[in-house]
């Protein structure tokens, strides 16, 4: 067995970094072997195990996480933090660089001047004002070593000395095998306030000694990113618990399901931000654990597999309801498929102001089941409509006029609905939109319209019963005028009937079929409301505390912008299109416009 290395060793070969699972044989070879799970876990080629024999267990769930390599396959060499930084931040600087040759910047084939290069890499040497430091991925595994002297004195070099002013600290991505080192960073940086330390390999956290005392550390740490570490809730919720003013907490990408119980440990009560977007939950209840958090604002979700409000199917099982604190929640990315869903939010987010939900299949698929799939304008409307607490959707402000506008379209739909089911089956549609009582109030009830199922075969269900209205009719004339035309007329035949009841030329005149329908006016996504933006401005906070200033201001001015929908009409062409397959149903109205030069 290999003397240099060791289980549970974090290596980078060619700047990739991986934690070792195994040493030994592998049958069918010679020699020793190194079983090393992969940080990205697309690199790997098994999970750890070959050919049927499973020779360790990876943490990831990632079917190509593993990787045989040889132990003399040459590694990048580990380093302590003061020399990442002076690498990071020192070693390339001009300054630092006499008696090379500079480095030309080549922009489309042209030689740039370096103006103020050097003017930026001195700010940066003077390490002791440094407030920002990101070492991401710079193979730090310990906090300082032999080698980190002062150059002039020869004395060792330590990290309140060299920089004490660093407010946030990025040391995502290293080599750490434990805690104790970031600890050991840490404990010198009076003013920290940020701290990340994505994508390490943390071993043994709950026995680690330590994180005991540790609140001494990290007391003045106010933002922890804890994502993409493959931690336990329990192992997460520890290591926060070291921070006591802890107002944000980012803990995505870490395969987590559920939060079950700590066993006494708790988050911080300051927190007011957490950040759980990529993990595995399918529903809210699997979060039921951070309904204790009085203090929470903003709850991130995106990308999980959340379809339900519960995971258990039993109607009966207690509703999860989060503090009235949470303002703003981010669903977008997930597998929400029913409208249901959407009308529980406001019992689960008692508070919630804002919501992004884009990118679920509820966006493409329509409120009717026997219908085409909606627009994401459509989608939009629906969901301001559903929830009446709603001030921002999907990064979009909701002013009155929007409201109003998605209130209408909302009901005018539920009317659709119900004109598909007699009249005795009405309150079973109706259980399906809690806010129906609350809209007809508001709006006054709206017109059911129910046609008449005829059979097929019979000679009505061929012909369209359709109403024509000609405004410029000659006085003493019927201005509206019914008429029974057979579907397999064309819109040829149909403008010769009405030219010949209005004394029209039938070629000079326009049939515009009244739908009586409302559509979303065009252009409305000018303002965002799809959110096509994808996932790169997740400025939410910034939006959601902005908006109760603007709200007074921003309903006023709405007042005097045009409504967001209209009246669907449909002008029928001249063509051999049969009248059946221009308008919908068997009965239809068509407004006549003629020209003036008639």
């Amino acid at each position: 067995m290999s003397q240099t290395h060791h289980i549970g060793q974090r290596i980078s070969y060619d700047g990739a970094a991986c934690t070792v699972r195994f040493i030994g044989g592998v049958a069918g070879t010679t020699g020793t072997w190194l079983g090393v799970e992969w940080d990205d876990a697309s690199r790997g080629k098994h999970d750890g195990s070959h050919k049927g024999v499973r020779y360790f267990t990876c943490i990831s769930k990632s079917p190509t996480a593993a990787s045989f390599v040889r132990p003399t396959r040459p590694a990048d060499a580990p380093q302590s933090f003061l020399s990442a930084l002076h690498e990071r931040y020192v070693a390339d600087a001009p300054g630092q660089t006499q008696g090379k040759s500079k480095t030309e910047i080549v922009i489309s084939g042209k030689v740039a001047q370096e103006m103020g290069f050097d003017k930026i890499w001195r700010r940066q040497s003077r390490l002791r004002e440094m407030k920002i430091v990101v070492l991401d991925g710079l193979r730090v595994a310990w906090a300082r070593d032999d080698g980190d002297v002062d150059g002039e004195t020869g004395e060792p070099k330590t990290i309140k000395e060299t920089a004490p002013k660093i407010v946030e600290l990025d040391l995502s991505r290293n080599l750490f095998e434990r805690l104790a080192p970031v600890v050991e960073i840490c404990r010198d940086l009076k003013d920290l306030q940020k701290l990340a330390i994505n994508g390490n390999r943390f071993q043994d956290v709950l026995t680690d000694e330590a994180l005991q005392g540790a609140e001494s550390v990290f007391g003045g740490v106010t933002e922890l990113q804890l994502g993409e570490t493959l931690l336990s809730w329990q192992e997460l919720c520890l290591i926060a618990s070291k921070c006591p003013s802890l107002s944000s907490l980012l803990v995505g990408s870490n395969q987590l399901a559920t939060l079950p119980p700590t066993g006494g440990l708790s988050l911080p009560s300051t927190l007011t931000s957490i950040n759980l977007e990529y993990n595995d939950f399918t529903s809210l209840s699997d979060i039921a654990y951070l309904t204790s958090l009085n203090a929470l604002r903003h709850l991130q979700l995106k990308g999980n597999n959340i379809s339900a409000i519960t995971a258990s199917a039993d109607s009966s099982s207690p509703v999860v309801v989060f503090p009235p604190s949470v303002q703003y929640v981010d669903l977008s990315y997930n597998k929400i498929d029913g409208w249901d869903f959407v009308d529980k939010l406001p019992a689960a987010f008692p508070g919630m102001t804002g919501l992004r939900i884009t990118h679920n299949p509820i966006y493409y698929s329509s409120m009717d089941a026997d219908s085409n799939a909606q627009s994401s304008d459509e989608s939009f409307m629906f969901t301001v409509a559903r929830i009446a607490q709603l001030r921002t959707l999907n990064f979009t402000h909701i002013s009155a006029m929007d409201r109003t506008n998605a209130e209408m379209f909302y009901l005018s739909r539920i009317a659709k609905q119900l004109a598909t089911v007699p009249e005795a089956a009405e309150d079973s549609i109706k259980a399906l939109h809690p806010r129906y009582n609350a809209l007809c109030e508001a709006y006054g009830e709206p017109d059911v319209i129910r046609r008449e199922e005829i059979n097929p075969n019979f000679l009505e269900a061929r012909l369209v019963t359709t109403e024509f209205h000609y405004e410029d009719a000659p006085e003493g004339s019927k201005k509206t005028r019914t008429v029974r035309i057979p579907k397999s007329f064309d819109i040829y035949a149909v403008k010769g009937i009405v030219g010949k009841m209005y004394g029209l030329k039938p070629l000079k005149l326009r049939l515009i079929w009244e739908t009586g329908e409302w559509d979303p006016v065009a252009g409305y996504d000018e303002k965002g409301g799809d959110d096509d933006d994808d996932d790169e401005s997740d400025n939410e906070e910034e939006l959601v505390e902005a908006d109760g200033d603007s709200q007074t201001a921003a309903d006023g001015a709405a007042d005097d912008q045009a409504g967001r929908w209209v009246k669907r009409e449909v002008e029928l062409t001249d063509g051999p299109k049969q009248l059946g397959y221009c308008v919908d149903g068997l009965r239809a109205r068509i407004r006549v416009e003629a020209s003036r030069s008639n």
